[in-house]
């Protein structure tokens, strides 16, 4: 199964320009939903768009905040990058198909920004063990300035 990551344009864009949005001081969560939501870039923009949310042991609703999370530029090829460590939820029985990142800083679900969604291509279980979403070498997200 390929996994594939998408960016939730409607969510992180205008936040992040409206200044709702600072990938480095906010808490910045990653968490998990079954195959029955149905992720929709065009119009899902806060985090009380996604329905579905995983349930199980070892599972916290909302999810885990990304540790050691950073924000770097690379002169040359004009890329930024942001990373953090991967997210994990040890002894865990839960099984999920995607991971969506969001700012839970805000308040309420209503105004936590969606930044991006990773789909798995199908479900994944962890049975009393740890669920693991590994992100990219490259890192969470690029952007290239051209």
């Amino acid at each position: 199964m390929a996994v594939t990551a998408f960016v939730y344009p409607t969510g992180m864009f205008p936040t992040a320009f409206n200044k709702e949005v600072d990938l480095l001081t906010d808490a910045i969560k990653c968490a998990l939903a079954t195959s029955t939501y149905t992720p929709d870039q065009d119009t899902h923009d806060y985090f009380n768009d996604v329905t579905n949310e995983v349930v199980g042991t070892g599972y916290t609703a909302g999810g885990a905040t990304l540790a050691n999370d950073t924000l770097t530029y690379t002169a040359g090829s004009n890329l930024y990058t942001y990373d953090a460590d991967d997210a994990t939820w040890s002894t865990s029985t839960i099984t999920a198909r995607y991971a969506v990142v969001y700012d839970s800083t805000p308040a309420s679900d209503a105004t936590r920004p969606l930044l991006l969604y990773q789909n798995f291509g199908g479900d994944f279980t962890s049975t009393g063990g740890t669920f693991t979403v590994a992100w990219n070498a490259s890192g969470i997200f690029t952007i290239t300035c051209a």
